[in-house]
């Protein structure tokens, strides 16, 4: 029996995860600019993610949030396509199978709310994630969709969902 569950983004859990993205970008030397560690949308990310279409959910262990993921339309391309967006983990919630249980409940949700592919953008440096991308049936792009404002990010995936 897991002693963690995913369960959907509370206001009071805002500051946790903000700490926990940054620190996990932090810890993975990535650059702080053009990624999502200078997200506006770190600061309140119930608000960011209540609009219809949008959910984030948090992994929570021990009264303690070990990792995240969200659903957001892709901006540029909102009808059809959504965006697997903020999905971190800290340490000791990878290689036990959180991220893909995440990443399922992630893509239920988009394909209940109409969308027909999800894209997901990473770092070269992330090789754990995106193994993890690829072995949930996401392939690799040759470029970049829609506008999410992360220029540094040089990894771009897709799946039809």
């Amino acid at each position: 029996m897991s002693t963690w569950t995913i369960r959907e983004i509370e206001s009071k859990d805002n500051q946790e995860v903000k700490k926990l993205i940054q620190d996990v970008l932090v810890e993975m030397d990535a650059p702080k600019e053009g990624t999502a560690y200078e997200d506006k949308s770190l600061d309140d990310m119930t608000e960011t993610y209540s609009e219809r279409g949008n959910v984030y959910f948090v992994v929570e262990e021990n009264d303690k949030i070990i990792g995240g993921a969200g659903i957001a339309p892709l901006v540029g391309m909102e009808l059809e396509v959504c965006e697997l967006q903020k999905m971190y983990f800290l340490p000791e919630a990878r290689g036990r199978g959180i991220g893909m249980e995440m990443i399922n409940q992630c893509l239920e949700f988009a394909r209940k709310n109409g969308f027909e592919k999800c894209y997901i953008e990473t770092l070269p440096s992330m090789e754990n994630a995106r193994r993890l991308y690829e072995k949930s049936g996401f392939i690799i792009l040759p470029g970049p969709m829609g506008n999410t404002g992360h220029y540094n990010c040089s990894v771009f995936l897709l799946k039809d969902i």
